[in-house]
């Protein structure tokens, strides 16, 4: 008797009198990209190619992980995304953090600064410090990491259309310091696709942002080739509205597209796609989550290896780093963030994630304080230290629903890479609006799902109670713009002005023509040149992007 002989005798004699006397709960069961949940997951039939589809961790396709010891052999990076207010109170934050036993840094920039603006610019007003810390000159840039010795601590930063120039000064900061510019670990996002879809903070039209993200790519791969120079990022996609499905299937595909233009740069694709790297949501749907980044996983090694002849295994590995989801967390009852953040994070881990931002209880409400940034360290290293789950490698493989899901979220993503093929790569989906419109509509629909108390939020639309909210406050002290003003005052009173004449005009040249900018904007920021100045330089030059309406 095979296995679906016996599961139909089991629902006739067993299940079928239950369900005459009790009814399951009301409602589809199914993940948030609409996967249906089986009531009992069987054996995969036929039985699939062990080798094929899960192998052995560090082993392709990496179903399983990209190391072959995983947390055996050291725990994921734990960081905790931080920054506000001016660079010394960010440089505080931090140092606090490594003390409280943080493994990586990963830096928050306010906005003027993820748009290219300098603190004293008229656009900048009322936004200086506000979401993340205020970044100008080098002089900020070396205050922020004041004490912190770069070669020996992995940087992570938030920071996508002006990447290439606070890559500079990050660099510039380094030799500062003494480092060794080619030991310098850490990731800069620069992923600009993503910001057209669903974030952003975008400056320039997309084929001259394209050609940044290429420069940067070709000089890391030549002077910083531990630095990982993208993170191509699902995270922001998922924080739209999208679903898990769109949110890997997204990312992949604009994944393609940074490949494809890194080789039509001319750059060799095993020299520059080990340096990749990636970034996504951990949403609520536990098992959904952890299906997906072995899906990812293993749907980009066989692109890698297939569609673009990737020989390296290296090339082939999808390297993650993963954040709570922060669309998720509710200021009604705080607290109730608590355990949200703990499942996510336990969803990423156990999907085998090799960094791990948790999300604060009071971000919902307002920049998370030191109390509430501990709980969500202490968060991680509960899971690592006392779970026992960071223990065995892939421990959920063999689940018979862990696998169902993997393989299903696998064929539909593969579905949605085959229609954005179809319309010529990502970049033209998204200039027709195409990803735009399904993140737009998965959001719509799992709003009205909410509202019509189909799917529940604790605390929002059930299990309310009349509250208080009671818990320490962290506010941006509004002085700050003020002193950033008078810090670039200085700043342009002592630098060499000819110098910068001179590299304005070198800056305008290069960016008409094809020589790589990077070695310029580190020469520009060592002269003093700010953020905002050698950005508009280049918005002179290339104009800025006006997104159409879909």
């Amino acid at each position: 008797m095979t296995i679906s002989d016996k599961l139909e005798r089991w629902k006739n004699e067993i299940l079928k009198p239950t369900l005459n006397k009790f009814t399951e709960r009301k409602g589809k069961f199914e993940t948030s990209s609409g996967i249906e949940v089986p009531r009992l997951a069987l054996p995969l039939e036929p039985a699939p190619d062990y080798e094929a589809s899960l192998g052995f961790p560090g082993q392709y396709p990496f179903t399983r992980g990209v190391q072959p010891t995983m947390y055996r052999g050291r725990f994921w990076t734990m960081r905790q995304y931080a920054g506000y207010a001016s660079a010394e109170e960010s440089n505080a934050r931090y140092r606090y953090l490594l003390d409280q036993g943080q493994t990586g840094l990963s830096v928050a920039f306010d906005l003027p600064t993820q748009i290219g603006y300098d603190a004293d610019d008229p656009l900048a007003i009322g936004e200086v410090g506000k979401v993340g810390v205020s970044i100008s000159s080098l002089d900020d840039m070396a205050q922020l990491f004041y004490e912190i010795p770069l070669e020996k601590v992995s940087t992570s930063m938030t920071i996508n259309a002006p990447a290439a120039i606070l890559l500079a000064m990050y660099i510039a900061v380094a030799k500062k310091q003494g480092a060794d510019v080619s030991k310098l670990r850490g990731t800069i996002q620069n992923d600009i696709l993503k910001e057209y879809v669903a974030r952003g903070t975008y400056i320039y039209p997309p084929t001259p942002s394209m050609r940044l993200i290429t420069d940067i790519f070709q000089y890391c791969q030549q002077e910083v080739p531990r630095w990982n120079t993208i993170s191509i990022s699902g995270y922001h996609i998922r924080e739209a509205g999208s679903t898990a499905v769109q949110e890997m299937a997204f990312t992949l595909a604009n994944g393609i597209a940074y490949v494809q233009a890194a080789i039509d740069a001319g750059l060799d694709v095993d020299k520059f796609a080990p340096q990749l790297s990636f970034f996504f949501n951990a949403h609520n749907n536990l098992l959904e989550e952890i299906a997906k980044y072995r899906a990812a996983r293993r749907l980009w090694a066989r692109m890698m290896k297939e569609r673009f002849g990737a020989k390296d295994p290296k090339s082939w590995k999808l390297r993650f780093h993963t954040q709570t989801a922060g669309s998720t967390l509710t200021a009604q009852q705080p607290e109730n963030n608590v355990a949200r953040v703990t499942i996510q994070a336990l969803a990423a881990v156990l999907g085998g994630t090799q960094s791990l931002h948790t999300n604060s209880m009071d971000e919902a409400l307002w920049l998370p304080t030191e109390k509430s940034v501990r709980v969500a360290l202490r968060t991680q290293q509960i899971i690592a230290h006392e779970s026992g789950v960071a223990d065995s490698i892939d421990p959920l493989a063999g689940s018979y629903l862990i696998e169902h899901l993997t393989d299903e979220i696998e064929k539909a993503a593969e579905a949605y890479i085959s229609k954005i093929d179809e319309m010529g790569g990502a970049l033209n989906a998204i200039e027709q609006g195409y990803m735009q419109r399904e993140i737009q509509n998965a959001a719509y629909d799992a709003q009205k799902a909410i509202e019509r108390e189909e799917e529940i939020v604790v605390g929002v639309n059930k299990f309310r109670v009349e509250e208080k909210i009671d818990i320490e406050r962290l506010a941006v002290d509004p002085t700050i713009e003020e002193s950033q003003r008078a810090k670039l005052k200085a700043i342009r009173a002592r630098r060499d002005d000819a110098k910068v004449a001179e590299l304005r005009t070198r800056i305008e040249t290069a960016a008409r023509g094809t020589e790589n900018l990077m070695p310029l904007f580190i020469e520009a920021v060592e002269d003093d040149m700010t953020l905002g100045e050698i950005a508009n330089i280049l918005r002179g030059v290339w104009g800025e992007y006006v997104a159409e309406g879909f």
